[in-house]
């Protein structure tokens, strides 16, 4: 079902958002202060590829003063324009029924693509995971 999944959302949009983040972390490259977030950038259009199955989860350790910093650059640079990307993808894939499942795992894409540092991303057993895990408070 996951590739199945994955084919589908490759296919209708998948490789435009991942175009877009690629483009993004080229930039980011090209800038040598700019690195961290075109490995980012990298790393999350790599998930764009290929979403379902995987989640996002926060890095351990990955709190802190300069993540935050960078985040906030991020946002303002690249982050919002991706989250449109995302919004305006979702929206046309959600127009039918098939694809409403592709609509909802893109707009679980949105908080990683406005904050991706501090951010990694791990295998799921089940291909409609959440974006972050559930806590359970015993």
């Amino acid at each position: 079902m996951k590739t199945l999944l994955n084919i589908i959302w490759l296919v209708f949009g998948g490789f435009w958002l991942a175009l877009g983040y690629f483009l993004a972390g080229v930039v980011c490259c090209l800038l040598i202060v700019t690195i961290p977030w075109g490995i980012a950038s990298f790393r999350i259009a790599a998930y764009t590829l290929w979403p379902f199955g995987r989640m996002v989860v926060d890095k351990p350790g990955g709190t802190g003063v300069f993540p935050l910093l960078g985040n906030v650059i991020w946002l303002l640079v690249a982050g919002i324009w991706i989250a449109i990307g995302h919004v305006v993808t979702a929206f046309a894939m959600a127009v039918t029924i098939v694809g409403i499942p592709l609509a909802i795992a893109n707009l679980k894409l949105i908080p990683v693509s406005l904050m991706p540092l501090g951010k990694q991303i791990v295998p799921s057993t089940t291909p409609f995971a959440s974006t972050y895990p559930v806590r359970t408070y015993r």
